[in-house]
């Protein structure tokens, strides 16, 4: 309350998806970012155990849609889309959570960068480091695939520590709460996970 009268909470659509869409939104995102991971095992599984030649090995939709693993575009709109949804949903985490997902916004921010300079390459033509094919600065030490699993999991491993924490907030976090995430009482209440 201030001046004896209640403070409304931010109205903005950032501010209301993290209230009261937050659970909906982490959920579609996890989806996007669980099928964008599946891919990558899917296209290791296809050169470590099937034995496939790299540029053979495409994932799923790569099998269907050859053009899509090729598509720098679509690898920088990617980056982007989690970068995008990384920064978007930070808001409704608190506490250790946010501390986590903070972890994997930042992570992705330079996994974004990669992808630029790729994408930036590729549209001008121009290999950077002297090298055969468009570069990003990790690819120096790791190959391409590998390098890209390595990224995923520690985006991933950060985001899947904050969302478990979010969802078993400590009492002091639970105060902070403001989204639809964790279980509520009758009388509005956030109610503490029994675990």
């Amino acid at each position: 309350m201030v001046n004896g009268s209640a403070v409304a909470p931010p109205a903005g659509p950032i501010a209301r998806l993290n209230r009261n869409h937050h659970r909906t939104a982490l959920n579609l995102y996890l989806f996007i970012v669980v099928a964008h991971w599946a891919e990558h095992l899917v296209q290791a599984y296809q050169i470590w155990v099937l034995g496939m030649p790299r540029p053979e090995a495409r994932g799923v939709l790569g099998w269907y849609y050859p053009w899509l693993v090729s598509s720098e575009w679509l690898h920088y709109g990617y980056a982007l889309v989690m970068l995008v949804g990384l920064f978007l949903l930070r808001p409704g985490f608190v506490g250790r959570a946010r501390t986590w997902w903070t972890v994997a916004l930042v992570i992705q921010f330079w996994h974004h960068i990669e992808h630029l300079l790729l994408l930036v390459q590729v549209q001008a033509g121009v290999n950077f480091f002297g090298a055969a094919q468009p570069t990003s600065i990790a690819q120096l030490v790791l190959a391409r695939v590998e390098l890209h699993l390595f990224y995923n999991s520690v985006v991933f491993i950060p985001m899947a520590i904050a969302m478990y924490l979010h969802l078993r907030p400590n009492r002091a976090e639970l105060a902070e709460y403001t989204c639809n995430c964790v279980a509520r009482s009758r009388s509005g209440q956030p109610v503490p996970s029994a675990v």
